[in-house]
């Protein structure tokens, strides 16, 4: 148990810092190079991994349909969520865009209605409104009164980047292969997707040692290590519950980090909507939890 804390306690430290790190690597490199590089480093970090478990030769077993789901699964995440993310992180302030990208677990559930038939209650609408509203107070950036987004394209980018992420999760939660493993085949797949983009929007030219430097450790740290660590936490876990939850803590700390590394004022609209965010994401998960307690009688 003391493991599992230990290793989900890194994760979201890991994570938390990971809204900073992009805004400091866009600072030197654009959202295409960010992804061009992030995408190697991890591919690096996750072979290193597979080798050390034995596992490379692994690669090479699956069949013609379980690489074609790579395929897919390596455009969905991390080659088109990235993107869009990324964009979406260059337009806004670090403190709007990363909690706007935290409503996935609401756009989940709506996603899971319509790809797994699965019956829409009440509850869903009313965790969809309470997010609604998180939502439209840090799109104000400040000015709830001012009924518009400062800054609308980021802001779609930023939740539509959820939609893409629920997706993927859906699909992925279907394959049943090892995770490390299909993870790193996704990268390579979505390797061959940035490439081109890479090519055809960027100049040929070698970033600076910083912006080199702030891509390998979102790479690393959003990517690939952190990934591990987490898959340890729930590993270690009596229920995956136990630690599933500590998730939520995570935009908070990020707060933190935008506060202090990157010198952004929090404003008031942000923390607030953050606590509606988790609030509707919460109202959920409680009567999902009741629901199973219910269905298992």
């Amino acid at each position: 148990m003391k493991k599992s804390y230990l290793f989900a306690g890194l994760t979201i430290l890991f994570w938390a810092t990971i809204p900073s790190a992009f805004k400091i690597a866009l600072s030197h490199v654009s959202f295409v190079e960010l992804l061009f590089y992030s995408i190697v480093t991890t591919l690096i970090i996750l072979f290193a991994i597979l080798l050390m478990q034995g596992r490379v030769s692994e690669l090479f077993t699956y069949s013609r349909r379980q690489y074609i789901s790579s395929i897919i699964l390596g455009f969905l995440n991390p080659f088109l969520y990235y993107l869009i993310l990324l964009k979406a992180y260059s337009l806004l302030p670090a403190q709007v865009a990363q909690p706007l990208n935290f409503t996935w677990p609401i756009v989940l559930v709506f996603m899971s209605i319509l790809i797994l038939k699965q019956k829409i209650r009440p509850v869903n609408f009313i965790a969809l409104f309470i997010s609604f509203i998180g939502v439209y107070l840090i799109s104000s950036e400040g000015d709830p009164f001012n009924l518009k987004f400062a800054e609308p394209l980021g802001v779609f980018l930023a939740v539509g980047s959820s939609i893409i992420w629920s997706l993927f999760w859906l699909l992925n939660v279907k394959d049943k292969r090892d995770e490390v493993a299909k993870l790193f085949l996704n990268f390579l797949f979505a390797l061959v997707f940035i490439i081109p983009v890479h090519l055809t929007l960027v100049e040929t030219s070698v970033p600076s040692l910083n912006g080199i430097l702030a891509c390998a450790y979102v790479g690393a740290f959003e990517m690939g290590i952190t990934f591990v660590l987490w898959l340890k936490a729930l590993k270690h876990a009596p229920t995956t519950a136990n630690v599933s939850n500590l998730i939520y803590l995570t935009p908070f700390f990020a707060l933190i980090f935008i506060n202090f590394v990157l010198g952004e004022t929090i404003l008031f609209t942000t923390v607030i909507g953050l606590i509606f965010i988790i609030s509707g994401i919460i109202t959920q998960e409680i009567f999902n939890q009741k629901r199973k307690k219910y269905d298992s009688r």
